[in-house]
């Protein structure tokens, strides 16, 4: 494995363990969604960085599958947030 793979994946560790901080600690609502969009986003890259490890591209759609679904459900849980917080 090469030094690039390994700093790439030790800066997406560091940078998921934020993330799960932002995700339990966060004050709003809007903060937990774009955190969880974040944490989908970083697991699309680890998985990325997989397929480019092994040079194994049968991942490929899963990945842009497992991203598209991350932007829908964060897009609608903003919505649904934004439309409770309308409502007080």
């Amino acid at each position: 494995m090469s030094v690039v793979f390994v700093i790439v994946l030790s800066a997406l560790c560091v940078a998921g363990v934020l993330t799960l901080v932002r995700l339990l600690r966060g004050p709003d609502t809007l903060d937990r969604i774009a955190a969880l969009d974040v944490f989908v986003v970083l697991i699309v890259a680890a998985a990325s960085v997989y397929v480019a490890i092994y040079g194994d591209g049968s991942n490929i759609p899963l990945l842009a599958a497992v991203a598209l679904l991350g932007f829908v459900g964060s897009a609608t849980a903003t919505r649904l947030a934004e439309r409770k917080g309308r409502s007080r």
